[in-house]
């Protein structure tokens, strides 16, 4: 059959290698100075296809079997049109041509996400729902810079990835698409085809949504429908201190087993669900802030989220994009944030996802020495690529700015920073230098703190770091990496040991509860006990207390104890507050039912108390992060495995005077030093009845009597409880402050020159 095209041009759009459908279809003028256009479309299914001009039909001519027409108007300008298509069954249906309309990036935006300083780029990538030239339907867009062709595939054209090819914007290596007709909730892929012959269908790195895992497509999703109701919040979170004087308490959840539906096979809360059940249970406990177990999109419910493919889509466990933002809104609403943990360190191999995206390593390294984790079975991105930081930078903003999020934990730091992690000798690359940095991970690091403390004042990063690299999280200026917060895993490691052992052996091992003063103050530290701690046959923390019953719940309310008067924030797994004894196990609802007993419910109720404590006194909380905030009273007591401690306020005279007691054995007359004279009033006593305790030590108040001790000129004599820690608070007004210099009159420098000079008055008596 004739046609307008190069024969070149039919194969290669045929055989699907064309880069630049718009080269080809849609309306061309055919001869540049004549009124002469040319209109081609390519639709497999139909038997015959219309140009519609007006209230006009102007049959196409197929000009090759597998579905490509055209139409030549010799003596007409361009024009607007729209499409009759009818199948062989004589199913007829009117379309407007993608082809026909105006690409929709600009050569800045390209340019920008090519140079790696674009950082809302889900804006420009991913699938937008938009009105173009009075046309709704659905603008894609996708990086893919060695593919030979992209298509967006989905019901809409039967899976068929010659139906839609994408146009390649020069050598930006991003492809796009406009497609009318598309709207929200149609689910989609990209057909991409690369060098090596490699055809795959993959998921949008930018989707907004996806489908319910075992399925693996994306879905177009509305971000801009929802309104939110958290402005005091938002608000409110800019004025947070830099120095983060506030306090910190984190409840971590692992939204798909805190609670499920017994009486309904089991299913999970939906975000909706949980923003009911969830919000009131963790404002009632009294903890400050939700953080959330990865909740990006994974396909394997046994990663814990931790395998990330759809970094931008909430998973459609919970329900859609829309939702989760109701269960942000809802937990600002009630004065709780939200802290999500985010995996940059690197993502899973599925066919679907960003392994091999384009026929070749493009979000990770080519080399397995760089690109891959054996021991998780994953691939690690290449943060020397621009593309590949501004896509992670991005991810960043997007949970920030679309979704309200206060805080991201960032997952496995250690493994990004050096290339030698969980590496033999001749398993790794050095870097440039020699060294085992990976300078470029720690160029993101950087970048990613800048940019999140820059555009989000008080929003909080963490990081899950458990080396000895430097001022992890100490300004960027400063030559840190820039995080807010790191987790003291050396602080948790140690007491877990300790704690775990007979008392009668821990005067052997005091150190473990005061080694990590050595440190503290090292980095802004955050106390964590967390999923890591009970799972892979670690034990409920629990079941780690030795002893009989009643000794096991006292020593773990000891712990919680010296943990909230640790300096330091603090978080803490599911299933603590009521006494899990079984290992945390992701397909099963926690353990409520032991809520019927009363040794759960006090341990319940002590969460609440100690979270209002911590809360309502500044000593246990305002200076976290210097030695202004702390002092020993007495470390050295290992003979009776007592500690005891100061915390103080920003005004040093506010103070909560801290009694540690690691041992079975009642502790009368036990004298501790104080620096004031005056009242200390209980405000903890782990051995309380109302906890389980058998209520030794329980006073009002004490008097400090004038006797040194401790370094101190007062003391206090205690009974301190049984595995029993108990807390009293003292509180004067501060000193008023020094008085300024007196001002010297105004002839004083000349008087001091002139006595200087041997000029000074005589002295009279």
């Amino acid at each position: 059959m004739n046609s307008t095209l190069h024969e070149d041009a039919v194969k290669a759009i045929i055989y699907g290698m064309h880069g630049s459908p718009f080269d080809v279809f849609g309306l061309h003028d055919l001869r540049p100075g004549q009124e002469a256009v040319v209109i081609r479309t390519f639709q497999p299914f139909a038997d015959r296809v219309e140009v519609m001009e007006g209230g006009a039909l102007h049959p196409m001519t197929r000009i090759h079997a597998d579905g490509l027409f055209e139409l030549v108007f010799p003596d007409k300008k361009k024009f607007k049109y729209r499409l009759k298509v009818t199948d062989s069954q004589g199913h007829s249906w009117e379309v407007d041509d993608p082809y026909g309309l105006p690409v929709r990036l600009t050569d800045f935006d390209l340019h920008l996400i090519g140079e790696g300083t674009h950082y809302r780029t889900y804006e420009k990538l991913g699938a937008h729902l938009l009105n173009v030239d009075g046309i709704s339907g659905v603008h894609f867009a996708v990086w893919a810079p060695n593919a030979l062709r992209v298509s967006v595939i989905g019901q809409f054209n039967r899976w068929n990835g010659l139906h839609h090819p994408m146009q390649r914007r020069g050598d930006s290596g991003i492809w796009e698409l406009f497609i009318p007709g598309l709207v929200e909730g149609d689910i989609y892929k990209y057909e991409v085809k690369g060098p090596h012959d490699f055809l795959g269908q993959k998921s949008d790195p930018y989707a907004f949504a996806a489908e319910l895992r075992p399925k693996t497509a994306s879905v177009v999703a509305d971000l801009h429908r929802y309104k939110w109701n958290d402005a005091a919040w938002m608000e409110k979170r800019k004025q947070l201190p830099a120095d983060m004087s506030s306090p910190i308490s984190i409840y971590e959840v692992h939204l798909g087993s805190w609670r499920r539906v017994p009486n309904e096979n089991n299913r999970w809360l939906s975000y909706r669900e949980l923003a009911d059940w969830l919000l009131p249970y963790v404002k009632n406990l009294g903890f400050t802030h939700i953080e959330l177990l990865p909740i990006s999109e994974h396909p394997f419910d046994g990663s814990w989220g931790y395998q990330t493919i759809g970094y931008y889509a909430p998973t459609s466990r919970f329900g859609s994009p829309d939702d989760f933002k109701y269960f942000v809104d809802r937990c600002h609403q009630e004065g709780i944030g939200v802290i999500l943990d985010w995996v940059p360190a690197h993502f899973p191999k599925d066919g679907h996802g960003l392994a091999y995206f384009d026929g070749t390593h493009l979000y990770e390294h080519a080399d397995p020495r760089k690109g891959e984790h054996r021991d998780w079975g994953t691939l690690i991105f290449n943060y020397g690529r621009n593309e590949v930081k501004t896509f992670l930078l991005s991810n960043a903003v997007y949970w920030a700015e679309v979704f309200h999020i206060d805080g991201l934990r960032v997952d496995a730091v250690a493994s990004m920073l050096y290339l030698d992690y969980s590496r033999k000798e001749g398993e790794w690359i050095p870097n440039m230098f020699g060294g085992r940095e990976n300078l470029e991970a720690v160029d993101f690091l950087k970048k990613f703190n800048e940019v999140m403390h820059a555009e989000f004042p008080g929003f909080l990063s963490f990081a899950e770091e458990s080396t000895a690299w430097p001022m992890v999280s100490r300004p960027t200026y400063l030559g840190g990496l820039g995080f807010g917060l790191k987790w003291n895993m050396g602080w948790m490691n140690d007491i877990l040991v300790y704690i775990s052992k007979d008392p009668i052996h821990r005067r052997y091992h005091h150190n473990d509860i005061t080694f990590s003063l050595i440190y503290a103050f090292t980095e802004n530290f955050i106390l964590p006990f967390s999923h890591d701690e009970v799972v892979h046959g670690k034990g409920a923390m629990l079941s780690k207390m030795p002893g009989d019953l009643w000794q096991k719940f006292a020593n773990a309310r000891l712990l919680y104890a010296y943990m909230y008067a640790h300096p330091g924030k603090k978080l803490l797994f599911m299933g603590v507050e009521i006494g899990q004894w079984n290992e945390w196990n992701c397909h099963e609802s926690m353990d409520w039912h032991l809520l019927k007993y009363e040794h759960h419910q006090k341990l319940q109720y002590f969460f609440t108390k100690l979270n209002a404590l911590y809360r309502q006194y500044a000593p246990l909380y305002e200076v976290d992060f210097s030695w202004e905030g702390f002092e020993w009273i007495d470390l050295h007591d290992s003979e009776n495995s007592t500690v005891s401690l100061l915390r103080k306020s920003k005004n040093p005279r506010h103070i909560i005077v801290c009694v540690f007691n690691f041992t079975p054995v009642p502790r009368h007359g036990y004298r501790v030093g104080v620096p004031y004279a005056g009242d200390y009033t209980l405000v903890l006593n782990t051995d309380h009845e109302a906890f389980g305790g058998s209520n030794v030590g329980v006073v009002d108040t004490l008097t400090a009597e004038n006797v040194p001790w401790n370094s101190h000129q007062h003391s206090l004599p205690l009974s301190v409880p049984p595995l029993g820690a108990v807390f009293f608070h003292h509180y004067e007004d501060p000193p008023p402050p020094l008085p300024p210099p007196e001002e010297k009159p105004e002839d004083a420098d000349i008087l001091a020159e002139g006595e200087a000079a041997g000029d000074a008055p005589e002295q009279t008596t």
